[in-house]
């Protein structure tokens, strides 16, 4: 049986990401897995998405990095008794993404995929960031959130995403060590980003 192939794409908020995934997955023919979906699989598990979605908050704001949750997460283990409901919530979306992952090829975007995924065979790990400039430009002009807002948002949720990387793998987010390829979408604006990737994959 061929192995199925698994693409994963961490991101700085503002930075096409998303985009390049939902692009990326179309272009492959590939599943595409982002925040709203892999909260559906969660849900098996009995948790609302509300209580995800808190969990999550909780833990992005949380500045720990040293861990003693950090064996539980790396053994991986689904539960623990007496588990924060934030690490319940992590260990039931690990485990989702392990079953994306089984099911068929797929695009995965964020939700520390690269690292639940770090030794499974036929995986992309990639990392799509961008100047600031560009960022605010997108998140003002896609999103729709106003200038005056758009700088203090982007830094809170950058900051989010690498708290929550952070506590839960101990690894550096966005650092190149953990990834395969690394790729600023000011330099190659997103159909470029998908046709890197995409070389990459062919490999």
């Amino acid at each position: 049986m061929t192995e199925k192939l698994v693409i994963t794409i961490s991101r700085e908020f503002g930075s096409g990401g998303r985009l390049i995934g939902e692009k990326l997955a179309k272009d492959l023919g590939f599943a595409f897995y982002d925040k709203s979906l892999i909260y559906l699989a969660v849900a098996k598990s009995g948790l609302d998405p509300v209580t995800i979605e808190n969990a999550e908050e909780e833990a992005s704001s949380k500045l720990l990095f040293h861990l003693a949750i950090g064996g539980y997460v790396s053994s991986g283990i689904f539960s623990q008794v007496n588990a924060p409901i934030s690490d319940q919530v992590f260990f039931a979306q690990s485990k989702a993404v392990e079953e994306i992952a089984e099911h068929g090829d797929c695009v995965i975007i964020g939700r520390c995929a690269n690292h639940i995924l770090r030794e499974r065979p036929n995986c992309a790990h990639v990392f799509i960031y961008g100047s600031d400039k560009d960022r605010l430009r997108r998140i003002v002009e896609e999103y729709g959130v106003r200038l005056e807002e758009a700088e203090s948002l982007m830094a809170k949720i950058d900051k989010g995403r690498a708290n929550y990387h952070e506590y839960y793998t101990e690894e550096t987010w966005g650092s190149h060590k953990n990834y395969d390829l690394s790729i600023n979408t000011s330099s190659t604006g997103v159909d470029r980003a998908v046709s890197i990737i995409r070389a990459l994959v062919d490999r």
